[in-house]
């Protein structure tokens, strides 16, 4: 497993995690919101209108109503990127993360507010009459003017569907169902495979319904779980109230310098903030990713601008309410940067040569430089045999696991204190010594550090059932709605016949993710958001200009079908 995580390591750095990535996704916000002159605010209060059905007409064709459009979109977005995203952002990147993941979702409203209306419009209809839409529609339909020659990109979008047939288990599926099972372990003390197995029936029975099942199934899931997660959250907030304004205010006071030490936090540059900031605010909110235009385009309208209105709402709603919750939470509280008690994962676990302390200002600045790549003095990784008795170390060694120092370790097999030697090379245990278990004090991320932030509040431990039952609910939503992503995509490719079998890989692909390890499924899911968008925004931006005319168009019919209504 090692060797895979290194491997995707490789590649993910190569495109999702490369420097240039985080720019190419905030600059085609950017540009389409000076270009169509803001319309995540001037168009907003039109879009809460459409969305309510003020002005659909009978004759609209589509399989789902604007709302149940919309819920179903959100359903695939709010996920785990909104409870264990988020944390996973703080831990990485420090609290000027989230103010990146604020600004890749007001920027992804327009870009939302695009893809959705040139998917909408050149949407088709499948061999079973129903609706198949998304990017890769309008790759292939559309009119592309490059170099004075005008071409369909049929090709791009077969490129599209396959990476959203791969995104639907890196993004949709396997993440999903792996922090399920990881939080109801920690909760309840449920086996991950079992949780995994009763989870993948239960989907099963619902994606075999199709879009009518699902929207069926999203629209009353979505509300009710926002509802609880919201309140919940802000019972947690208000618990430390004292702490709210020093928890805005760092977000914003270190965006271009980086966080510091605090705690057991060892701080992040700029790039480690920029980056892993837009990537979480990306995997929580999709936009420019090309998927929510592929739920949208099954909505009734019968134009498509009015569709992507609808879309405007959810980053919105995804990121800078959810999300902006959840930050709130794990800085208010402080567990963002104090260490608990957990059992280590051997992907984020290191074993360094000499001993290091986090109190110390020259081991401080060692270890950052060793968390953020920036190394100009390295710190010694431990090679050879780690003397271990009575389960604990008796090598002069420092243990860093999840970016921290870890206290108080243990080490035990099949649950009893462990004696013996292992092999280490380079900081890394042999795979061979790898059925022992590292436990002891260290900073948390992911979901486990959400739940120890609500466990921090006058909730106690219920916390705990809020994170679970919350995170259950997003995470399986979001599975369900990435499941018909994936057969649009199959339809497009292959055609309908093949459904069936995509529907299995995926719900096979759900019951083996939910005991699998965690940071090579976030791994995973960045590589294949990056494969899925490219695509995505090159399309977009070459059809900038159809997209202003169809906008503008738009404005005409609706003065001359609503002329009492107000218009931005």
């Amino acid at each position: 497993m090692e060797q895979v995580n290194d491997v995707l390591s490789l590649i993910d750095g190569m495109i999702g995690g490369a420097w240039w990535f985080p720019y190419v996704l905030l600059g085609t916000g950017l540009f389409f919101t000076f270009y169509l002159g803001f319309p995540q605010i001037r168009y907003f209060g039109h879009a809460l209108k459409v969305v309510k059905g003020k002005f659909d007409k009978k004759d609209d064709e589509g399989d789902a109503s604007h709302f149940q459009a919309l819920a179903t979109a959100l359903s695939g977005t709010v996920g785990t990127g909104n409870i264990g995203g988020v944390a996973l952002a703080l831990h990485v990147g420090g609290p000027a993360a989230l103010f990146w993941m604020l600004m890749t979702a007001f920027f992804g409203m327009t870009t939302k507010f695009v893809e959705v209306t040139l998917s909408h419009k050149y949407r088709e209809k499948d061999e079973s009459g129903l609706i198949a839409g998304g990017p890769m529609y309008y790759m292939k339909n559309a009119q592309f003017n490059i170099f004075g020659k005008k071409m369909h990109l049929g090709w791009l979008g077969a490129i599209f569907a396959f990476a959203t047939i791969m995104s639907s288990f890196g993004t949709g599926n396997m993440p999903q169902v792996n922090n399920i099972a990881a939080s109801v372990q920690s909760t309840f003390g449920v086996k991950p495979m079992v949780t995994g197995a009763v989870l993948a029936v239960i989907l099963a029975l619902v994606i075999l319904g199709g879009i009518k099942r699902i929207v069926k199934v999203t629209e009353k899931l979505v509300p009710g779980m926002a509802i609880l997660y919201f309140l919940g959250a802000l019972a947690v907030i208000f618990t430390h109230y004292e702490n709210i304004i020093p928890s805005f205010i760092s977000i914003f006071s270190s965006v271009f310098t980086g966080s510091a030490a605090i705690g057991g936090f060892m701080g992040a540059n700029f790039a480690f903030a920029f980056n892993r900031g837009v990537a979480r605010g990306l995997f929580s909110n999709e936009a420019g990713q090309g998927s929510a235009p592929i739920a949208h385009a099954a909505a009734k309208a019968h134009e498509p601008v009015s569709e992507g209105m609808v879309a405007i709402l959810e980053p919105f709603i995804d990121t800078i309410i959810i999300c902006t919750l959840t930050g709130l939470v794990l800085l208010s509280s402080g567990a963002w940067n104090q260490k608990f008690d957990n059992e280590f994962q051997y992907s984020d676990l290191t074993i360094l040569g000499e001993v290091y302390s986090d109190t110390d200002a020259t081991d401080q600045k060692k270890l950052y430089q060793h968390l953020v790549g920036a190394e100009t003095d390295p710190v010694s990784l431990f090679t050879g045999e780690l003397d271990v008795q009575d389960g604990s170390i008796k090598t002069v060694v420092t243990v860093l696991h999840a970016r921290s120092i870890a206290e108080n370790v243990k080490i035990l097999l099949d649950g009893e204190p462990f004696s013996g030697q292992l092999t280490i090379k380079d900081g890394q245990v042999d795979s061979k010594d790898r059925n022992v278990t590292f436990t002891g004090k260290s900073l948390v991320h992911s979901s486990t550090l959400t739940t120890e932030a609500f466990r921090m509040s006058f909730l106690g431990d219920n916390g705990k059932y809020i994170v679970t039952i919350g995170l259950l609910l997003f995470a399986f939503s979001t599975a369900i709605s990435w499941s018909y992503y994936g057969d649009r995509a199959t339809t497009y490719l292959f055609g309908t016949k093949y459904i069936v079998v995509y529907r299995m890989f995926y719900v096979a692909g759900f019951f083996l993710a939910s005991f699998a390890d965690t940071t090579v499924i976030w791994i995973l899911a960045n590589i294949t958001i990056a494969i899925m968008t490219l695509p995505n925004l090159l399309g977009i931006i070459l059809l900038h200009k159809e997209v202003r005319s169809t906008v503008q168009k738009y404005w005409v019919d609706f003065k001359n079908d609503w002329p009492d209504e107000k218009t931005p």
